[in-house]
């Protein structure tokens, strides 16, 4: 069955690895991370934006996701990244995910603090772990763009205050990443993540990992981050993949022909991240 975030990444926490979040978008790359994971015996967290559950259909994603938690012998969280809204979440949970985040990242402090406790406090009732964020990533999450220059980064004294008021399982944190893809190579804040670690007690997060370079996240995951967020780095091989096969076989018609490729090649990168997080072997 489908487990929730909090034991996944307490226990992240206790052993000094990072449990990898996968964000995928239908079956085919739902059965790739997982068997990645299935091989390498790795807990896994797949991952759905608000643009994904509404392409696939909450009640289609949670289904397949379920499937495979029940047909694997490894821990399977499913959960909900950047949600905004509450009704959304509540829906999700009543259909069985045991894992949310609720962003509100974008209000103002008081705000922030008000959307998530109204979270917690329902998801709470149910076993379901709430994700919270502090500090705004530069980029773009599903349609939503933020400039860079508007990103802001997570303010230590602010965190502990606002996990204590929130109730919030964990903590995504702004410490220099970013959505989607990097116009140059990026540089973690880690000692801000350092001091951010020294005050705050629940497990933290660091979204936007795709294009950062393995040494830093290694050494994010040293400093305290127990769950790592993975999305661009899957979907461009695995597209290019898909339109190399279909540029060079144009007459091809059989989804099994053409999708089987594209799996290999996520597959292959979703290893090397359970391997940077250093998850493997931890199921």
């Amino acid at each position: 069955m489908l487990v929730s975030t909090r034991q996944l990444l307490l226990d992240a926490q206790k052993g000094k690895y990072a449990v990898p979040a996968f964000n995928v978008h239908n079956m085919e790359t739902i059965q790739t991370v997982v068997e990645a994971a299935v091989e390498l015996r790795s807990p896994i967290i797949v991952a759905a934006t608000p643009g994904t559950m509404k392409y696939a259909g909450p009640e289609f994603f949670i289904k397949l996701v379920e499937i495979c938690a029940n047909k694997y012998d490894i821990p399977i969280a499913m959960h909900l990244d950047h949600h905004e809204s509450y009704d959304e979440i509540v829906n999700a949970i009543q259909l069985g995910t045991k894992s949310a985040m609720i962003d509100a990242s974008h209000f103002d402090f008081e705000e922030n603090i008000r959307r998530v406790k109204e979270v917690v406090d329902y998801a709470h009732r149910f076993d379901v772990t709430v994700e919270g964020e502090l500090g705004v990533l530069g980029g773009q999450e599903d349609d939503l763009v933020r400039d860079d220059k508007d990103s802001k980064y997570t303010n230590p004294v602010q965190a502990k205050e606002y996990v204590e008021r929130t109730g919030i399982d964990s903590l995504a944190v702004a410490i220099g990443t970013a959505h989607g893809v990097y116009k140059e190579e990026p540089k973690l804040d880690f000692e801000r993540l350092a001091e951010i670690r020294a005050v705050v007690d629940v497990p933290l997060v660091l979204h936007g990992a795709s294009g950062v370079p393995a040494d830093q996240v290694k050494k994010a995951i040293e400093l305290g981050i127990t769950k790592v967020n993975i999305a661009t780095e899957l979907k461009m091989p695995f597209a290019e993949k898909l339109r190399e096969v279909l540029v060079n076989k144009p007459n091809e018609s059989d989804p099994r022909k053409y999708f089987g490729p594209a799996k290999e090649v996520m597959k292959k990168v979703a290893m090397e991240k359970i391997l940077m997080c250093g998850s493997n072997g931890k199921a």
